[in-house]
Order: C-alpha cells, then sequence, then structure tokens
C-alpha cells in the first residue's frame, strides 16, 4: 500500500526537500492550503462563510524542536484570533490545533502543551468560539484527552478528535459522548503498529460506523469528518434513527476536496465546516493529504507529469 509509504516520507527530511524543490508542487499545495500567512487566508474564511459554510482553521507545523517554537505557535493562533474578532466571523470559524506543535514532545512537554493552548483556548471563547484538539499519533494520546479534560473544567465547548482505526477509540467514544461535549470522528491518518489500529480498509469503516453510532446516540455534538459519500448516507440515517435535527451534529471536510459537496450539504441544511490548514510548515500535512486518498496522489502525479 502506498499510504504507509507516503506517511513515512512526511517525516523523511530528503524527500521534504525534494518534494519542496518540484516546480509544480507549489500549485498543488494551493489545492489544499490555501495561504502562508493570516492576511492570505483570511479573505478565504470571509469566501467560505460567505457561501453558507463554516470553518475551522489550522496553523499548520507540528515538528517543533524549541520552546520557543511553541511560543510562537502559540501566538499565532493569538493572531489568527484577533483577526477573526475584527471581522466579526468568530461566530462561523473555530480552531483546530496539534499539541504537538505547542510543545507536547518536548521535555515537561504536558504541562507545556497546556501552558500554550489554554490562553489560545480562553481568547477564543471571548469571541464566541472555541478550539478543538486534533488526533495525533496514539503516543500522545493520553496526555491529549488529559488536557481536553482539563480545558473542559473551565471552556466546557473545547472538541477534541478520535481516530476510528485505534482499537482504543470506542471505549474512548462512550467516554466523551456526554452532554455538552465536541468530538470529531476521522479514520486516522498516522501510520500505526497492527498491535493498536486496524490495518485493513473495510474494518476501519466499520470501526467507523460502529463509533458513529455510539457518538450519536450520546449526549453530545458529534463531527463527522468524513469525504466518503458512503459514510454521509450513513451518518444521516443514524442521525435520523436517533432523533437529531440538523443543527445537532455536523460534517467536516477539508478545505480543496469535494468542494460540491460542501455546498450542497449546506444547502440542505446541514452544519458543513471546512478544515483549512495555512502556514508556511505546510509539508507534513500535505503528505498525510497524499497518504489518506489515492486520488489525492494521482492529482499530485498528474499535476507533475503535465508541468514537466
Amino acid at each position: 500500500m502506498l499510504g504507509p509509504a507516503i506517511l513515512a516520507a512526511s517525516r523523511s527530511d530528503k524527500m521534504r526537500r525534494i518534494v519542496s524543490a518540484a516546480p509544480v508542487t507549489k500549485p498543488v499545495v494551493n489545492r489544499f492550503i490555501p495561504g502562508e500567512t493570516v492576511d492570505q487566508v483570511i479573505p478565504i474564511v470571509a469566501d467560505l462563510t460567505e457561501k453558507g459554510l463554516e470553518v475551522t482553521l489550522d496553523v499548520v507545523g507540528e515538528d517543533i524542536t524549541t520552546v520557543e517554537q511553541s511560543y510562537a505557535a502559540r501566538d499565532a493562533y493569538l493572531e489568527l484570533i484577533e483577526r477573526l474578532k475584527d471581522l466579526g466571523l468568530g461566530t462561523r470559524a473555530e480552531m483546530s490545533v496539534k499539541l504537538s506543535m505547542f510543545g507536547q514532545a518536548l521535555p515537561g512537554g504536558h504541562e507545556l502543551a497546556l501552558a500554550n493552548v489554554r490562553p489560545v483556548v480562553e481568547a477564543a471563547a471571548a469571541i464566541g468560539t472555541t478550539v478543538t484538539l486534533d488526533a495525533e499519533d496514539h503516543t500522545t494520546l493520553d496526555s491529549m484527552f488529559a488536557i481536553h479534560d482539563e480545558l473542559r473544567k473551565d471552556f466546557p465547548q473545547t472538541g477534541c478528535v478520535i481516530q476510528a482505526y485505534l482499537f482504543r477509540t470506542e471505549a474512548d467514544a462512550r467516554r466523551l459522548a456526554d452532554a455538552g461535549s465536541r468530538v470529531r470522528i476521522v479514520k486516522g491518518a498516522y501510520k500505526e503498529p497492527a498491535e493498536v489500529a486496524y490495518q485493513d480498509k473495510a474494518e476501519i469503516d466499520k470501526a467507523y460506523v460502529r463509533i458513529l453510532k455510539i457518538l450519536m446516540e450520546g449526549r453530545g455534538y458529534p463531527m463527522i469528518g468524513s469525504h466518503d459519500p458512503r459514510l454521509i448516507a450513513i451518518t444521516q440515517e443514524l442521525a435520523r434513527k436517533a432523533g437529531r435535527k440538523l443543527d445537532e451534529y455536523e460534517f467536516q471536510m477539508l478545505y480543496g476536496i469535494r468542494s460540491e459537496e460542501h455546498l450542497r450539504l449546506a444547502a440542505e441544511g446541514h452544519r458543513m465546516r471546512v478544515y483549512t490548514a495555512y502556514g508556511t510548515d505546510w509539508y507534513g500535512y500535505f503528505m498525510r493529504r497524499l497518504a489518506e486518498k489515492p486520488a489525492n496522489l494521482l492529482f499530485f502525479v498528474r499535476s507533475m507529469i503535465t508541468k514537466n
């Protein structure tokens, strides 16, 4: 399978240099990452919200190595929140953060990440929006969930992400599906060993549906991160059976993927949120998008052939 090889390449400095230097890379990256600065991404947010969509914003860059970089990540999100406040977009745009970017993997990283993310969550709440903690590889999850629990004491609207391919996730979903919780379910995009995660696509899809059922029957707010038409249809049916109204759950999809579907779901009255990443350290994010779906990789390869 190509997916694991691409995920391995996302950690390779050599591959980073090769991909970054390819003339075609930037135009293709722009499909998934519409800007490198907050000035470039704010007009995108305004355009999406004018179309009836909602947004979650991710400042990309997770492989930090210094405490100073973790402070810079915190400050980048605080700047973003100020811009959203100035434009009155706070209620239509939330933030997604990776705790590794806030220093989670550094010495004393759990406490450092919590200290860095708290002011971001507080600032987001002040403009009427919130933050979702993205899930990363399985070794980071106990820390992520502990930080999530701590933040929810003061900011109960803080969300988190669970990944269907991990064996642990059904139990996590049952714990999280309580009143007031906001939980995004995704399939998972990290290379995980067979000891902790399903490796077969069909098994991952089955697990996704089982977990989705738990969330829909719970008392929280499910956020369905998928572009799969079958899973979208299953979501609608499970929501109907659970008696949920259209504003009691939402769909989330990546910027640049199935954009017409974004608009279709919004036109039907669904809450449809577009996961929009921006920043200069785009490589890891871009490679995971290629790994998640063969069509993305084919798009990139086809573009390279066309340009050469």
